[in-house]
């Protein structure tokens, strides 16, 4: 197998493509933390090693963790008709290549945390950020609510990008990292309530080989309400954010065309709803990667044009 083979197979294999789900989040809150002065009214300057340093930081971090994943659950995805055709389970990729490739994406993550300085906060905070990230891989194994870890992996995004930008400010007054936090949250509930819709496919194979799912706990028509009620909380989050920041003194410069967006991702919500049933799964793969991908873009190109309006 040459090189370009056997990357191609590592990008298929962890999904690069699915990068955009938490990207656009990490960018909006990129563009916000540029363009919203801190509540003593200074601005943040915009530096080009900035935006390179949270690309990097981004594809490095989540590639890692997807690798890492593909590698713990390798016994399980053999033993899961659904995904037991993944390339560990088929062999087209040896448990090493992927393992050096978690460890490379690991290195570069930490190392594109230099790009910040003088800001030392996301070296220091790299590591527990990574172990975050990868302990996501066990959670299935030990809780119901592991949805909801996943979510908080991808709410670290718009936190962390707040953080790189503007860790100073941070210390000397703790409420300047709301915006973000909101942000973060809606991407929470956002990501928990699709990763129960996704896991409603393996629901019977959860419960057989003692894996912990809310589809496997309480069952798929429980599970399909439990992730409606996740994706209503995102909007009541994503609804009130500008209106949070504006009393505590940090108005966003989100407007209509942002709430706009939030209202056309209700609707693609309740779309995504209607694609599945309890008896009919067929159609989750739509729901999860066309609506979620409208819907992650979707917010960024609105917010960033009220933002910079």
């Amino acid at each position: 197998m040459t090189a370009i083979q056997k990357t191609r197979q590592i990008l298929e294999m962890i999904r690069f493509s699915h990068t955009i789900f938490a990207l656009p989040f990490a960018l909006l809150a990129a563009v916000m933390a540029w363009q919203i002065p801190t509540r003593s009214g200074t601005s943040i300057p915009f530096r080009w090693q900035d935006l390179a340093g949270i690309l990097i930081c981004m594809v490095g971090a989540r590639s890692a963790a997807m690798a890492f994943n593909r590698l713990a659950d390798r016994e399980i995805d053999a033993a899961n008709p659904r995904t037991r055709s993944r390339h560990l389970p088929t062999g087209q990729l040896s448990a090493g290549s992927v393992a050096a490739f978690t460890v490379i994406c690991c290195v570069v993550f930490v190392a594109a945390t230099l790009m910040f300085l003088p800001n030392r906060l996301p070296l220091l905070c790299s590591l527990p950020v990574l172990a975050i990230l990868l302990f996501y891989s066990y959670t299935k194994r030990l809780t119901s609510l592991a949805h909801y870890w996943l979510g908080l992996a991808l709410m670290l995004a718009p936190i962390a990008v707040w953080v790189a930008l503007r860790g100073e400010h941070i210390l000397a007054d703790p409420l300047d990292v709301v915006p973000a936090v909101l942000l973060g949250l809606a991407v929470l509930f956002w990501v928990g309530g699709f990763d129960i819709i996704y896991a409603c496919q393996d629901f019977k194979f959860d419960q057989n080989a003692g894996l912990k799912s809310i589809p496997a706990r309480f069952g798929v028509p429980v599970a399909l309400r439990i992730a409606a009620v996740s994706h209503l909380l995102m909007l009541v989050v994503l609804a009130l954010l500008p209106l949070v920041c504006q009393w505590i003194g940090m108005p966003t410069g989100l407007g209509w065309l942002y709430y706009i967006a939030v209202a056309a991702i209700a609707g693609l919500l309740i779309y995504e709803h209607s694609l599945v049933r309890p008896n009919d799964l067929s159609r989750v793969n739509m729901a999860f990667f066309n609506v979620n991908a409208i819907v992650s873009f979707g917010l960024f190109a609105a917010g960033s044009l009220d933002v910079f309006w």
